[in-house]
């Protein structure tokens, strides 16, 4: 019934995919090699998460 009321967890997570690699730009930009690396490490785990949302809401075709 409110369902309209739930967030979407993927649109929240590529939020936060995309503010990570924004982070890692700017580290990039600064230098920071090293920190460039871990965020973008971290990125590519939300990356992930975001893949298996996608996967388990898509319906499997036969």
């Amino acid at each position: 019934m409110f369902s309209i009321f739930k967030k979407d967890p993927i649109k929240k997570l590529n939020q936060r995919y995309e503010a990570k690699l924004e982070q890692a730009m700017h580290a990039q930009r600064n230098g920071d090699i090293k920190g460039y690396a871990m965020i973008t490490a971290e990125a590519e785990e939300i990356a992930g998460q975001i893949r298996v949302l996608e996967s388990a809401k898509k319906p499997s075709v036969k």
